[in-house]
Order: C-alpha cells, then structure tokens, then sequence
C-alpha cells in the first residue's frame, strides 16, 4: 500500500450513509488502500455492520440492535435505500479489492468474528481494531496470523507501550493526541500509525512529515487528491 495508506471510514461515509455497501464501493471507487467498518451481533446471532449500539441514528428504525433479529434489521432503511449489510455481504463487497478494517465493538464477538473472516478466506486481507485491546489479544490467540490494531481516543502515559501488550501491529490514536513522539516511538517499536479521523486535507502535510503510517477519513476522495 502506499504511505500513508488511505482507509475509508465507515467508507465514504461524508458522502454516502455509512457502513453500508454503497458507501464501501464509493470509497473503493475512490482508489482507498482499505475500508473500516464496525460489527455487531443481532438478536439471533448475525454478525452486522454498524457502528452504534442502536439503529436510531443511522437508519428510519428504532431500538438495539442486539434487540433486533436479522430480518427487523433487514426490513430497516439505512439511508438512500440502502440495507444493513451483513460481515458476510461486506467481505464479498471487498474481496480481491482493497483491504478490510473490522472494529470490534462487543468483545464478546470476537470468537464469531474470527471464525467468519476465516472461513471467507478473509484473514491476510483483514485487520482487527477496537478499543477493547483484550479482544485483540482473544483474536490473536485464536489466529496468531491475523493484524490487530488499538484504537485509542485519550493520550495514556504510554500508548505504545499499551499497543505492545496488546500485540498490536498497528496504533490507531485519535488526531488530536498524535504527536510526532508517538510516531518515533511507535516506529522504534515496529508499530505501524495511523491517526483517525483526517478529514482536512491541509493536515495531510503535517501528518507526512510526522512519517505517520496511513490515515483513516470520512472524504477518502479529499485525501486521496490531496496525496496525489
């Protein structure tokens, strides 16, 4: 991929309602490295892509979606028309295109999640990322080959540190607390970077020169002109 690698979060999802099939293949039309999407688990089981606990934000529908069997989700408008896709539907969206980020936003899914990237073939194509490093961890033990990445949105007093016991290959700190520091030591340590979310291309410049990894942004479309 080319440094910093572009990774569209949620997709394209400034332009297109996130996390949705549509809002993925815009950002691959876009020339993205990889997509970012985040996975929960239904009522009955299934494993889909959205980002909140609940529907209310992000589609015409109301209550959580651990609530909500797969077919009350489906029946859902999740913007423009577009359905709630499944991890299945959006690993045959991206398959032998661009890479895939899964953020895992309930622990407890990760042995599903794992189980599901691999029997799609998935795993060299795939990164796990979450907050919740000890799922990382979990996802490690299960497939020791798989890329982990943690997530952070606070400055701790050893971030790195953290991503090292977390087995992580990839930080991925919030842009307000990236400082080029955190890169040198993330880089001492072998640790790939990237900062989210960068939706300013101006930021870019700064960014590079700090020799950051990848960015992740809601206009892929912005950063990737900017890049160029």
């Amino acid at each position: 991929m080319r440094k910093p690698f572009v990774v569209g979060h949620r997709g394209a999802s400034g332009l297109e309602p996130e996390n949705t099939l549509r809002s993925i293949g815009r950002a691959i039309d876009f020339g993205v490295d990889a997509v970012e999407v985040d996975v929960r688990k239904s009522k009955d089981g299934k494993l889909v892509i959205m980002h909140d606990p609940s529907v209310d934000r992000t589609t015409n529908g109301k209550g959580r979606v651990a609530s909500l069997t797969l077919k009350d989700l489906k029946a859902l408008d999740a913007g423009k028309g577009e359905k709630i896709p499944t991890l299945e539907e959006m690993m045959g969206a991206v398959r032998g295109k661009v890479g895939l980020f899964l953020e895992i936003k309930e622990p407890e899914t990760t042995s599903d999640m794992v189980a599901s990237v691999r029997t799609a073939g998935m795993e060299s194509a795939t990164t796990f990322v979450s907050f919740y490093h000890p799922a990382l961890l979990r996802a490690k033990l299960l497939s020791p080959s798989l890329r982990c990445g943690a997530i952070f949105s606070c400055e701790p007093a050893d971030l790195t540190k953290l991503a090292v016991d977390a087995r992580a290959e990839l930080m991925l700190p919030k842009i307000d607390y990236l400082s080029e520091r955190m890169v040198k030591e993330a880089h001492q340590r072998s640790i790939l970077v990237q900062p989210w979310v960068v939706n300013n291309p101006d930021e870019l410049k700064g960014l590079t020169r700090m020799g950051v990894d990848g960015v992740a942004s809601d206009y892929p479309n912005l950063v990737i002109e900017a890049l160029r």
